[in-house]
């Protein structure tokens, strides 16, 4: 559920060495949000325009269910699903494409719930061939989900040695790149997520640690673990309920920080040791958008009961509301469900789970443009990322909008595949990835 050019070298250069450990960073697409985390390449240039007959280079059918955004290294894609053998239960279900986002009454669902095969799968880039796909793990869900979500809503993260599929409270996962396991953690508590509506956030990468964020209904945490080992680095306790943003990592005032949204505060913890550096109140319920930063400043916000967007200096300490360390806020038209994006010093965001988008500047927190209505676009999970001078905002119902990176809104394209869309796409070099709601495809010209 599972959806940004700093300012300055200093911050991206740091980030890459997160999420990089070998090869070309600009030609990888290694996390969800990017190897920036701020939802952009740097070299990539996708198609803007495309079709069920144009400009596919492949199609490939992926068993299951499952929104995790695929990833890239090098000739390699990953992404992972939750494969039932009953096509027709809950594991295998599309989720409705309602212009509300198809969020159903009562939220969470339980049924009958399947045993599911918890798989990761690994693709040729060039070709489409699968070259390996491995089970992680059989088992059957704990509770339900929301009906909009699956069992497989985590994206995978690579550093080129290594590739880690996280499913939740089934555990986290790493293979070498041909597909071995090397090591699992499968003893974290399991997850009572806010009324049922399942799990979904991602961990991320940095150093040599890997971080996954543990909060739900039940004792909350921020995990450390060696990336190499899976052992416990630092456990770090969170009063906070239910959260389904993915930790982000910059580096602040002298410290290497990671970054989390909470329903309670956004928080700031030392990478080394997961001591709280400072916190602000001003979230939502339940927020889900992961945030983004450029020079000294990271943005959060969430957008569900309430609006709530605000932009924090890395230098604060302690309790930084009402501070200097706010450099701005604001309550109009920010996301639920879908991150922010940050290109060009531009914070480009839509409004709760809509197509309705705004474009500030990053600095300042200016309007630039919006709320304006995106042609095609009417319920949003996916977040927006940005690529080869143009944003890509992806639809519920499959339709991908593609919009000029500019401080005003021009409409590129208008493009669909034909089937729903629930996971953030992927740029590299002259390709998209589009992990649907059945198929991968890879896009170019």
């Amino acid at each position: 559920m599972n959806s940004n050019l700093p300012f300055v070298t200093l911050s991206i250069s740091l980030l890459l060495t997160f999420f990089i450990q070998n090869g070309d960073a600009s030609e990888n697409w290694a996390h969800w949000r990017g190897h920036g985390a701020n939802g952009v390449s740097l070299t990539a240039t996708p198609p803007t325009q495309w079709s069920e007959n144009q400009n596919v280079k492949w199609k490939k059918e992926i068993p299951g269910r499952g929104s995790g955004s695929p990833v890239i290294w090098e000739n390699r894609v990953f992404v992972v699903s939750a494969v039932s053998q009953n096509s027709e239960s809950v594991g295998d279900t599309p989720p409705p494409r309602g212009g509300k986002g198809g969020k159903g009454k009562g939220g969470g669902r339980s049924g009958a719930l399947p045993i599911l095969s918890f798989q990761l799968f690994c693709f040729d880039r060039e070709t489409g061939e699968l070259l390996w796909n491995e089970t992680a793990v059989e088992a059957k869900p704990h509770e339900g989900t929301h009906q909009t979500n699956g069992f497989a809503s985590a994206s995978p993260c690579t550093d080129g040695e290594r590739v880690y599929a996280h499913f939740g409270s089934r555990g986290l996962f790493c293979y070498d790149l041909e597909g071995k396991q090397l090591w699992s953690r499968t003893d974290f508590p399991p997850m009572m997520t806010r009324a049922g509506f399942g799990e979904g956030s991602s961990p991320t990468l940095a150093g040599d640690k890997i971080l996954v964020p543990w909060d739900h209904e039940g004792d909350s945490a921020l995990y450390a673990l060696d990336k190499k080992t899976g052992e416990t680095i630092w456990k770090t306790d969170r009063d906070e309920p239910t959260c389904w943003a993915t930790p982000f990592v910059v580096e602040g005032n002298g410290t290497t920080q990671v970054v989390m949204n909470g329903e309670n505060f956004a928080r700031a913890y030392d990478l080394e040791t997961g001591a709280e550096l400072w916190r602000c109140d001003g979230q939502t319920a339940r927020p889900v958008a992961s945030p983004v930063s450029s020079d000294d400043l990271v943005f959060i916000g969430s957008g569900f009961r309430g609006s709530f967007l605000g932009a924090f200096h890395l230098d604060g300490k302690g309790d930084i509301e009402d501070s200097e360390a706010v450099a701005w806020s604001t309550s109009d038209d920010t996301p639920d469900i879908a991150s922010l994006l940050l290109s060009e010093g531009r914070l480009y965001f839509h409004k709760g789970k809509t197509g309705i988008l705004t474009c500030l500047e990053a600095k300042t927190g200016k309007v630039l443009f919006g709320p304006e209505r995106i042609p095609g676009v009417s319920s949003t999970y996916a977040s927006p990322i940005a690529a080869g001078g143009h944003i890509y905002l992806t639809g519920r119902s499959g339709t991908i909008t593609v919009i000029k990176d500019t401080p005003t809104l021009e409409v590129v394209a208008t493009n669909s595949l034909g089937e729903g869309v629930d996971a953030t796409p992927a740029p590299v070099g002259k390709e998209l990835f589009v992990r649907g709601e059945r198929h991968l495809f890879c896009l170019s010209e």
